[in-house]
């Protein structure tokens, strides 16, 4: 079977390590962005050899709906999303603004229930097994200081996922997600701006480094795959140890 690959979010640094990974396993790829330009930049002009660019605002119920339209109408319905959406708040909750805190739960939580909802569609429409993969993190499962607002966020999109793969399970389809630790992704640059931030921010990982977009994407796409037909509505950690070992700091 020919698969088909949605990438939601696909501009950023997770995203392009995923398309990039999967474009060499011979899918059909549309890769989703709010901004056109930031697809031209990331993946070139659109072109026959080129994934399908969608200029779309996930978060939006409507949005979602129409990314995936165009992904059937060019490619066919996908068989697997990627949805790499998102956004990082550091703030406790008593110094995040209401503006600050609805941006959050629509970059992280908005955006990927309306993917899921849009995605499942077409799977069923069509009539075929599908699989989804989501972006999460550590902080849903460990408290975190001063993550409370992306908490929440990533924390309803693990539960999320359970619930879908719990409903959707009849029909073949397959969710899961992953949970990394910080990355070493233009999202997470204002935090790894220096020799000595990025230093102190391997030392809370007992495997001592920083976690890289292609590590994940590699993980998501095997989620994805149909190696993995019996994985289903987990939330896979992938943090070098920081949720479940304690560091030895030096």
């Amino acid at each position: 079977m020919s698969h088909v690959l949605l990438v939601t979010g696909a501009a950023g640094g997770l995203g392009r390590a995923i398309v990039a990974r999967a474009a060499m396993t011979g899918a059909q790829i549309a890769v989703v962005s709010r901004d056109a330009q930031h697809l031209v930049d990331a993946f070139g002009e659109a072109h026959t050899n080129s994934p399908t660019h969608i200029v779309a605002d996930v978060s939006t119920h409507e949005g979602a709906q129409y990314a995936v339209k165009v992904c059937v109408e060019t490619l066919g319905a996908p068989t697997m999303l990627a949805h790499c959406v998102g956004n990082i708040l550091l703030a406790p909750a008593g110094r995040t603004t209401e503006a600050q805190y609805r941006d959050v739960m629509r970059a992280n939580l908005d955006s990927a229930f309306f993917t899921l909802g849009a995605f499942v569609s077409a799977a069923r429409t069509a009539a075929i097994p599908a699989s989804a993969c989501f972006v999460s993190t550590i902080a849903a499962g460990i408290g975190i200081a001063n993550h409370e607002a992306v908490a929440a966020a990533k924390g309803g999109l693990e539960a999320m996922v359970r619930s879908a793969a719990a409903t959707y399970a009849a029909s073949g389809m397959r969710f899961n997600a992953v949970a990394p630790g910080l990355m070493d992704t233009p999202a997470a640059a204002k935090f790894l701006s220096s020799t000595a931030l990025r230093e102190a921010s391997a030392k809370q990982y007992p495997l001592g480094s920083i976690g890289t977009a292609d590590e994940i994407a590699e993980v998501m796409l095997w989620l994805l795959s149909d190696a993995a037909r019996r994985v289903t509505g987990q939330t896979w950690t992938v943090d070098g140890g920081f949720t479940a070992v304690r560091p030895l700091v030096r």
